[in-house]
């Protein structure tokens, strides 16, 4: 009886423990959800913002095409890349793909099964990107809606389409690694190095490179555009595009509008400030401001510089049928003395893009013409027409030749040769 008794209240006891247990379940289990659900938004939310640093959009969409969906063509020396789908969709995005496999891609260079990625897709500056930031940005590709789009296959020319051959160039020319900071700066200043090196991928156009397409340093000396008629200039050169004698903020409102009083970003740089950097925290591009002011501390260029110099009767002939032709068609806008309307028409005196080794920007805007970038802080950008259909070819390397060389600019004469092949190209 006694035991009857006892046994009556274990049971007793029992039921009620676990009473308690599920009422704490059924109580604390709705607050991990919640938090499990606010997590996975603010990453999908930090992975948006990253996605737009890397400008993931401006490649994997065509034109007319669904965002992400890939499709682009991007035609080098080596043949034709094609851009993937990376909409969530399982049989022609990376629907199947999970988080380990996209940081293999980034990290590694490698594909869901293995497969070696040509550096048309910039692995070699992604592996500088954190784990964490890796898993942001699947999280927020994983968010969107999926697109069934299968792409054509790559058009490489051989023997460049072989994987061996892919194995050994990645051994010559490939560091896999997260970025590293430097101990001896401040955090906001490896916070820019982070993102110009790294998430940014500013190398991947602003170097040389070799007969293999591989880089020849990480110092963002410069170089023409792979696929593109295009030369993105040297950020660590005072002559170029270094920003060394700039302040802090001249270099923000560069990165963010897209112009100052004595810049404008112009060809494939007006679409990266469009679709990328206009959308970066102020701290964010304060710290890529002070990493990209920093590259010219050692640099002693002068900007106003010579390039070049004659005084041949053939050379002051040129200059004067050159000048003619600015006047007809350039001076309206950019002045007889060549100082522009600041912040609507740009100076070419003593404008450094105009005066570089390279033309070819100079050239590409009279033919083509173009835009600034479309910003928040520059909605309306005043815009330059295309003298293509109007000027010969030999017209453009008189008046590119001039503006070269009026207002105490310095540089090489231009000929009808750069010019015509200077035409053709991804704007």
């Amino acid at each position: 009886m006694i035991f009857n008794v006892i046994g009556y209240w274990k049971n007793i006891i029992l039921l009620w423990a676990c009473g308690i247990s599920l009422t704490f379940v059924l109580l604390t289990m709705p607050g991990k959800v919640m938090a499990g659900e606010a997590e996975h938004s603010a990453a999908v939310e930090y992975g948006a913002y990253l996605t737009r640093i890397g400008n993931c959009m401006g490649c994997h969409t065509t034109k007319g095409g669904q965002p992400f969906a890939g499709g682009r063509r991007l035609s080098t020396s080596f043949g034709v890349f094609i851009t993937p789908n990376i909409t969530p969709d399982k049989e022609t995005g990376i629907g199947l793909w999970n988080q380990q496999d996209f940081w293999q891609a980034l990290h590694q260079g490698k594909s869901r099964d293995g497969r070696l990625l040509y550096p048309a897709f910039p692995y070699t500056e992604y592996t500088k990107v954190t784990r964490q930031d890796a898993d942001a940005i699947f999280a927020y590709l994983q968010s969107l809606p999926p697109v069934s789009q299968t792409n054509p296959a790559h058009d490489i020319f051989f023997p460049y389409n072989s994987e061996s051959l892919l194995a050994v160039w990645r051994t010559l020319y490939f560091k896999e690694g997260v970025y590293k900071p430097d101990q001896s700066k401040s955090p906001a200043w490896n916070r820019g190095a982070y993102l110009v090196q790294g998430l940014g991928h500013c190398n991947a156009c602003h170097t040389t490179r070799n007969m293999l397409g591989a880089s020849q340093d990480e110092a963002l000396t410069g170089g023409q555009i792979m696929g593109m008629n295009w030369y993105a200039p040297s950020l660590s050169s005072n002559l170029e595009a270094g920003s060394g004698d700039w302040e802090i903020e001249e270099i923000v409102t560069l990165l963010t509008t897209g112009i100052t009083k004595r810049a404008v970003a112009s060809g494939p740089m007006a679409t990266v400030v469009r679709q990328s950097l206009q959308y970066l925290s102020s701290e964010d591009v304060l710290a890529m401001a002070a990493y990209l002011k920093s590259l010219t501390e050692n640099d002693i260029g002068n900007v106003t510089g010579v390039h070049f110099s004659v005084t041949s009767g053939s050379f002051r002939k040129q200059l004067e049928l050159g000048g003619k032709i600015y006047q007809e068609y350039c001076q309206a806008c950019h002045g007889a003395d060549g100082k522009g309307a600041p912040g609507i028409y740009p100076a070419l005196a003593g404008n450094r893009g105009v005066v570089m080794d390279s033309p070819l920007n100079v050239i590409r805007s009279v033919l083509n013409g173009g835009y600034p970038a479309t910003t928040a802080g520059n909605p309306r950008p005043y815009g330059m027409p295309p003298f293509q259909q109007i000027l010969r070819n030999e017209e453009v390397a008189l008046v590119v030749s001039y503006i070269r060389n009026a207002w105490g600019n310095r540089a090489s004469l231009v000929r009808a040769l750069e010019v015509d092949r200077s035409k053709g190209g991804d704007d």
